[in-house]
């Protein structure tokens, strides 16, 4: 098992050592950033683009919060309390810039506590019941290098304010595909349990890889990650096939609602209210 070797070889390209633990989010991304929106952005687009990174965000963000009080170890549970944390301020940015160019003045709120299932745009991997904690990695793990690859994309983006929040994100995806990488390899070679559970858990995520590759073609940077790291941890590498369905069109599992409801319940009962 060699765990370092993944790490330092993900690590490659970013070797900015600053970590979410010792207090990069508390940087504003957006101080001294022009929100006007340039005259070759297509608003619509853009607001669209902005709503669906933030859906994945926030439906994966809710997700890892089940971990807490359920993680194996405390440390384990302060990490993905704090890479969900890391994507919910991300899903706010990106609530934020959707309410400022699409048209409607509406906030961060409006778009994660009043909108149903049927309105979200993120995609369905995201969405999955939490699972064991070998599901956990391995999904954190597609999700981050999948998001991370796109947001390196955005770097460039026309649109200052977008990325402006891709360059923040991207460091804090670093992190989570690196923390997803270590616990892959670290359970792939471990004992024989953990080793089933990390074969079971990649042939859960396999239907769902076309989705992510139909949403957004980043496809051979995503695949080049989990070859490594599974090819590291002596595991398959998951098959993958075009998706039968899309959250981005707002096709969902029967498991969104019941988290939304969850997630919106306290908004719902008392709209308006602040604390």
């Amino acid at each position: 098992m060699s765990e370092d070797h993944v790490y330092m070889t993900l690590a490659e390209g970013h070797e900015d050592d600053s970590r979410w633990a010792y207090g990069t989010g508390f940087e504003d991304p957006l101080h001294g950033v022009d929100t006007t929106v340039p005259d070759t952005v297509d608003a619509g687009e853009l607001a669209a683009l902005c709503v669906a990174l933030g859906d994945d965000a926030l439906v994966s963000a809710q997700r890892l919060a089940e971990w807490i009080t359920r993680a194996p170890e405390l440390e384990e549970e302060v990490a993905l309390a704090n890479i969900g944390l890391d994507l919910l301020g991300q899903a706010r940015l990106l609530y934020s810039r959707a309410g400022q160019v699409d048209g409607t003045g509406r906030d961060e709120d409006a778009y994660a506590y009043f909108r149903d299932a049927a309105d979200f745009r993120n995609v369905r991997l995201a969405e999955l019941p939490r699972g064991d904690f070998a599901f956990c990695v391995v999904r954190l793990l597609v999700l981050s290098s999948w998001r991370l690859a796109q947001f390196e994309r955005l770097l460039g983006h026309p649109d200052p304010v977008l990325a402006a929040v891709a360059a923040k994100g991207a460091k804090e995806l670093t992190y989570h595909r690196q923390y997803a990488a270590e616990w892959a390899v670290r359970l792939g070679d471990g004992t024989e349990e953990s080793h089933s559970r990390m074969r079971k858990a990649l042939d859960k995520v396999a239907p769902y890889l076309g989705e992510l590759f139909t949403a957004c073609d980043v496809r051979d940077e995503v695949v080049a990650v989990l070859r490594q790291v599974t090819e590291e941890a002596g595991l398959p590498m998951p098959a993958y096939r075009p998706s039968s369905g899309s959250g981005r069109a707002g096709e969902h599992t029967e498991h969104l609602a019941p988290l939304l409801a969850e997630l919106q319940g306290v908004a719902r009962a008392t709209p308006g209210a602040t604390w």
